[in-house]
This record gives structure tokens, C-alpha cells and sequence, in this order.
């Protein structure tokens, strides 16, 4: 059985690197590796485990450390070891959002991060006849969309009110749980990953913050 690389060489960075660092590099080896993007390439999905299983590691304080300090036998040692029948993709999705990929990369193909998102894709049926299908034809169709509330400003607060910073995840919007021995990153539960609560919420859009024209 092959001995296990480095962390900080499966990221490539540097042994002091910085939280933003880890995470550039874990981005960028994400987007090479994800098994989604590389199907017909049985290999990238194990590199992706790796990267993952390095970030994972380094990212969290007490692991760096003990890691730092001991290698991977500290890790097994104290029981911060890889777990048998984890998918990486879980640990993926809950450090950057469930939307997986598109989350991940989506200021890299639709805009600049922290950026409007791309909208959802919208599909609607429409039968026409036969005739037409061969000729072709023209179409007017009428769609709902939704636009920050007018009433609240798309905050979803009352007007002369704010959104709070939550408290149980100090405005993170995710808290870490134990697994057994292994630690997982969530949606923080009382402001589902928003970060901020709304105590006293908009009448108009009752806290939504968008309304439908």
C-alpha cells in the first residue's frame, strides 16, 4: 500500500499557508478533478478524493496541528483518520454549499465571485402542430419572475430594521458537528446558512425579501 502524500503537497502550498490559500488551491483542484468532469477518467475522482481529504484536514485548526506536529499517524492516532463509507463529495458539498459545482464555480462561468448567481434554468411546454414543427413558428410566452421587495429593500426586514447576525453560528452560516471521530460542517440550523436572522420580518414579503412580478 503506497505511503500517503503530504497534505500540503497534494494542495500545493506551502507549509505556513493561509486559510484563503488552502482554499484557492482546494478550488482549483476541485474544478480539475471533480469526478463530474472528468467521467471518463477514473484517476481524477481519486485525486479528488485526495485533495479533499487534505483540505479537510488542514482547513480545521486541531488537525493542522496535530498533523504538523505528528504526520498522519497523529491523525489515526487520535482518531482524525480518513472514515471508512464517507463520500468526498459530502465533505465538497458541505464546506462550499449544496448546489456542489455550480456553487463552487459559479463566479467562474457567470460572473465575478460574491456576484448575482446565474439564474435557474426555466423549462416550459408547448405543444404546436405537426405543420408548423416542419415550417417553423413564433412563440409568445409570459414569465413570472421575482425582483427585490420594494416595501423592505430585498432584506426581508421591516423597514427601520435589520437583519441580525446569528448567533449560533456567529454569522458563518455553518457549524461543525461530530460524526464519530470525524467532523462535518452543516448548515447552521437556525438561520439556514443565511448567517443572519430576521427578527422582525417584512408584512409585504413576509421575509422572503423578493416579490413576483
Amino acid at each position: 500500500m503506497p505511503a500517503a502524500r503530504d497534505y500540503y503537497e497534494v494542495l500545493g502550498v506551502a507549509r505556513g499557508a493561509s486559510d484563503d490559500e488552502l482554499k484557492k488551491a482546494y478550488r482549483r483542484l476541485a474544478l480539475k478533478f471533480h469526478p463530474d468532469r472528468n467521467q471518463d477518467d477514473p484517476s481524477a475522482g481519486e485525486k479528488f478524493k485526495e485533495a479533499t481529504e487534505a483540505y479537510q484536514v488542514l482547513s480545521d485548526a486541531d488537525k493542522r496541528r496535530v498533523y504538523d506536529q505528528y504526520g498522519h499517524e497523529g491523525l489515526r492516532g487520535r482518531g482524525f483518520g480518513g472514515q471508512p463509507g464517507v463520500d468526498p463529495r459530502d465533505i465538497f458539498e458541505q464546506i462550499f454549499g449544496q448546489g456542489g459545482l455550480s456553487d463552487l464555480f459559479g463566479g467562474m462561468f457567470g460572473g465575478a465571485p460574491g456576484g448575482p448567481r446565474q439564474g435557474s434554468h426555466l423549462r416550459v411546454g408547448l405543444s404546436i402542430p405537426l405543420k408548423e414543427a416542419f415550417s417553423g413558428t413564433e412563440r409568445t410566452l409570459g414569465l413570472r419572475r421575482h425582483e427585490a421587495c420594494d416595501a423592505c429593500g430585498g432584506s426581508g426586514a421591516r423597514k427601520g430594521t435589520q437583519p441580525e447576525r446569528c448567533g449560533t453560528c456567529a454569522g458563518r452560516g455553518r457549524v461543525q458537528r461530530s460524526q464519530g471521530f470525524f467532523m462535518m460542517q452543516t448548515a447552521c440550523p437556525a438561520c439556514r446558512g443565511a448567517g443572519q436572522v430576521i427578527r422582525d420580518p417584512c408584512k409585504t414579503c413576509r421575509g422572503g425579501g423578493l416579490r413576483e412580478v
